[in-house]
């Protein structure tokens, strides 16, 4: 099993950056699915499109600081790990 490069308390920091978003994209600007909103009326890739991710900007995932992350919609942050150049594959991101 890969080792868990994201603190214990990760769950909580990513909680407080999609906060501080207002649930948004900060990149598209997309109004993604906050915690207890009813999506039974959306597809499961509509679900997923409405996920809202953290993206770390130097991509190393110990470094938590407020300025090193950022609130991206799942298409957004796909964008970012295009190309093989992240330790993050785009399997992993949809577990974020």
């Amino acid at each position: 099993m890969p080792n868990n490069r994201y603190p214990d308390n990760w769950s909580e920091i990513a909680t407080a950056i999609k906060e501080s978003a207002k649930w948004r994209c900060s990149k598209c600007g997309l109004q993604c699915i906050r915690p207890g909103e009813d999506t039974s009326h959306l597809s499961h890739s509509e679900r997923m499109a409405k996920t809202l991710t953290v993206h770390h900007y130097n991509r190393i995932p110990e470094d938590n600081r407020p300025e090193n992350l950022v609130a991206l919609c799942t298409g957004c942050h796909l964008a970012y790990h295009q190309g093989g150049l992240s330790n993050v594959s785009p399997g992993q991101l949809s577990l974020l």
